[in-house]
């Protein structure tokens, strides 16, 4: 490990948890990234929390942690698109709480589906992950995005991590969309830099001194080493050592999980 990191993007699903199970050691690690003095912001692809509904869950696993330090790509989203649209544009979401309530703090105005189908336009349409989206949700993103509205992706996830297993993901939901109507959509989320841009803002770091966290090669890791960042992948969530290989983006460190990447962040320390 290298010394020179010295803040970290942590992701969250797959790494610090599965579902509402805490992966073993979640406090002992944040209490050696403080005691290290190791800056750390969470990024994550899942949007269907606020940054203070997480705080909460942090809170129910025994820690105390600041919404400021977490990174949702619904807010991230929310925080790209704003400056792009006059205020109070219109934008069709299909999404959970965190996507609509980050949206809705940047000025857009929703439409429903309901809406939707009677006639109302937007010229924006967004999709996050949400385990609530039923055919009439997607078949209403689908015929606005026929009629010329832009199409936007929180992320690209094709699966989520859960006790039961990876279910699917926001990737997943895209897909409907890009299948009907043949529009790929702008990812804003991980892999792709807009989210990373955003976390280093946060730390107020460099590229040179910061590792991305995750368990996910395709995002997580294939995003770190396209943003310039150390990429270290824990073997906790979706991507396994045997995936390694088969990567065109390779992590620069592999541990276990995080209790690993914490005895190895003292060790060098």
């Amino acid at each position: 490990m290298q010394s020179e990191i010295r803040h970290l993007i942590l992701d969250i699903d797959g790494v610090l948890w599965h579902g509402e199970t805490p992966v073993p050691g979640l406090v002992d690690f944040f209490n050696t990234l403080d005691r290290l003095n190791i800056g750390y912001v969470m990024a994550t692809n899942n949007a269907t929390r606020t940054a203070e509904q997480y705080t909460k869950k942090l809170e129910r696993f025994g820690l105390h942690i600041a919404p400021d330090r977490i990174l949702t790509s619904a807010e991230t989203t929310a925080a790209y698109l704003e400056p792009r649209y006059e205020p109070g544009s219109a934008v069709y979401l299909v999404g959970a709480k965190g996507l609509h309530s980050a949206m809705k703090a940047h000025g857009f105005e929703i439409i429903t589906a309901d809406e939707v189908a009677k006639g109302a336009r937007a010229p924006l349409v967004v999709l996050g992950f949400t385990p609530d989206a039923i055919y009439k949700d997607l078949a209403m993103a689908a015929l606005l995005v026929d009629n010329g509205a832009d199409f936007v992706g929180t992320n690209p996830d094709p699966s989520v991590p859960n006790e039961l297993g990876p279910l699917p993901g926001a990737g997943a939901l895209l897909a409907v969309i890009s299948t009907s109507t043949g529009v790929q959509p702008q990812i804003i989320g991980k892999p792709g830099p807009i989210m990373f841009e955003h976390a280093l803002k946060r730390l107020g770091s460099k590229q040179a001194n910061t590792a991305m966290v995750g368990d996910r090669l395709t995002t997580d890791i294939a995003g770190a080493k396209a943003a310039g960042l150390w990429a270290i992948l824990v073997l906790s969530g979706i991507s396994e050592m045997g995936d390694i290989q088969q990567a065109n983006y390779k992590p620069d460190f592999v541990f276990t999980d995080i209790t690993e990447l914490g005895a190895e962040l003292a060790r060098t320390a």
